[in-house]
C-alpha cells in the first residue's frame, strides 16, 4: 500500500523572540507532538519567498505546494478567483477586495482594521451583493466592474478588459500590512486611475449609509493580476492530492492545480475553528488519496492582531488537535510540518525570513534538533533555499518516488 503524505501548515506560526517574554509563540506554546517529530526527524529552514517578491501567503503557499511563484504567480486576486471558479477572459484584471474599516476615506485617514472587525460571511455577502447592484445603477462608467462575494472580509473585484492597463501595476499595499497607519499613499495610487478612484469613493458612500450596521466603511482592492494557471499537481508529483482550508487563497491554489478542494463546515480561519472537522476531512480523503495539505489560518490572524497569547494558543491547538490525531491515525505516513511565512507580533504582518519545518516519517534521518522552533531549525544548518523545491526534496528524503 502506498504511503500517505500529510503536509500540515500553520499559517504565520513562526515569529521573533520577545513575543512572550523572551520566547517566540512557537517556543512558548505546548507542542509535544511536533517536538517529538523534531527529535526523530529532519528539521531546518526553507525560504518560501523568492527574492524581490512580497512575503504574502499567496506567494508562500504556492511555493509550499511545489510551484515556483517567480514563474506562476500573477496576483492574489486571481488565486481567489480560481477558488470561486470564476470564468475570466485573458484580459480581465482580478482584484482581491477587502471590506475594511478606516478612520476616514481621505488623505488624512488611517487603516483601523483590515477585516472590519472580522465581519462574518453572513453579514458581508449581502453587503457585497448590494454594493455590486448599487455601483451598477450609480453610473454607466462602472460597467467594467463586478463584485463577487467571498468569505468574511475577503471578496473579489473583476475589472473586465483591464489586464494591460496601468491599473494592473498600481502599488496598493495589503491592508493587513498597514494597521493603524496612514492610507494616503494608497489613495494616491487609486486616484491615478480616475475610474477606480470614482468606484472606491462610490463604495465608501454606500457603506456609510444607514443600512450598513457593520464596521465596514470602505473597500480595499489590491493583489490584482491576470487569471492563474498552474501545472497539474498529480502530474507533477505523482500523488492524488487535496487541500483543506478555510481560506479561498488555499482553495484557489488547489483548484488551479487540479487537486480536490474540501470544504469543512465551521472552518473559520480564526482561532476558534472546526479543527476536528479538518482532521476528519483529511482522514476521509486519504482513504483513496495520497497527499493532504491541511492549512490552519489562526496563528496568522493572531499575529496580525498583535495577540501573542492567542498566537501561542493557536500553535498549541495545531499541535494537539491537528498534528496529534493525524499522527495517531497515520503512524506510517510521512509528515511535513511548517508555516508559510513568519508573522511576528512586533511587526503584525508577514516577513520574508526562512520558515522552520520538520520532516518526519519512517526512513527519514535525524539531524539533532531537540524541539520544533525557529531557533532549533536554524541551529541544524539545513536550509532549502528555494522553497518551491521543499516538497520534492521531502519526497526524496522519505524515499517516495
Amino acid at each position: 500500500m502506498r504511503r500517505k503524505f500529510l503536509f500540515l501548515v500553520a499559517d504565520g506560526m513562526g515569529g521573533w523572540p520577545g513575543e512572550l517574554d523572551a520566547a517566540t509563540a512557537m517556543e512558548a506554546a505546548a507542542t509535544p507532538v511536533m517536538d517529538a517529530m523534531a527529535r526523530k526527524g529532519l528539521v531546518g529552514l526553507a525560504r518560501t519567498i523568492p527574492p524581490g517578491m512580497p512575503p504574502g501567503s499567496d506567494v508562500a503557499n504556492m511555493a509550499l505546494l511545489g510551484f515556483d511563484p517567480a514563474s506562476h504567480h500573477t496576483g492574489r486576486g486571481p488565486i481567489e478567483a480560481a477558488a470561486q471558479g470564476l470564468e475570466l477572459a485573458e484580459d480581465d484584471l482580478v482584484w482581491r477586495c477587502n471590506l475594511v474599516s478606516v478612520t476616514d476615506y481621505s488623505a488624512g485617514g488611517l487603516m483601523l482594521d483590515y477585516s472590519s472587525g472580522h465581519i462574518t460571511t453572513e453579514q458581508s455577502r449581502p453587503l457585497i451583493q448590494a454594493l455590486d447592484e448599487y455601483c451598477a445603477k450609480c453610473s454607466d462608467e462602472f460597467a467594467p466592474f463586478r463584485f463577487y462575494p467571498g468569505v468574511q472580509y475577503r471578496h473579489l473585484l473583476v475589472q473586465r478588459g483591464a489586464a494591460s492597463l496601468p491599473e494592473a501595476k498600481l502599488p496598493i499595499r495589503p491592508p493587513h500590512d498597514i494597521t493603524d497607519q496612514p492610507i494616503a499613499q494608497d489613495l494616491d495610487a487609486y486616484r491615478s486611475s480616475p475610474l477606480l478612484w470614482s468606484l472606491t469613493r462610490c463604495a465608501a458612500r454606500f457603506l456609510e449609509g444607514s443600512g450598513n450596521a457593520t464596521k465596514a466603511n470602505a473597500i480595499w482592492p489590491w493583489g490584482q493580476g491576470r487569471a492563474l494557471t498552474l501545472p497539474g499537481f498529480e502530474q507533477a508529483f505523482g500523488m492524488k492530492g487535496a487541500v483543506i482550508s478555510a481560506v479561498d487563497l488555499i482553495k484557489g491554489l488547489g483548484r488551479a492545480a487540479g487537486m480536490e478542494v474540501i470544504d469543512v463546515e465551521g472552518a473559520t480561519g480564526l482561532l476558534e475553528t472546526n479543527y476536528e472537522g479538518k482532521v476528519r476531512a483529511a482522514m476521509d480523503f486519504l482513504k483513496h488519496g495520497d497527499f493532504a495539505f491541511v492549512h490552519l489560518e489562526g496563528p496568522d490572524e493572531c499575529g496580525h492582531g498583535g495577540d501573542a497569547k492567542g498566537k501561542a494558543e493557536a500553535v498549541a491547538r495545531f499541535d494537539s488537535r491537528v498534528a496529534a490525531p493525524l499522527l495517531e491515525a497515520f503512524p506510517d505516513a510521512v509528515f511535513l510540518v511548517t508555516c508559510d511565512h513568519l508573522t511576528p507580533i512586533a511587526k503584525r504582518t508577514h516577513v520574508n525570513d526562512p520558515v522552520p519545518f520538520v520532516l518526519f516519517g519512517r526512513g527519514v534521518a535525524q539531524n539533532g534538533a531537540t524541539a520544533f522552533s525557529e531557533a532549533q531549525a536554524a541551529s541544524t544548518g539545513l536550509l532549502v533555499d528555494e522553497g518551491h523545491t521543499l516538497l520534492a526534496w521531502a519526497l526524496k528524503q522519505a524515499g517516495m518516488p
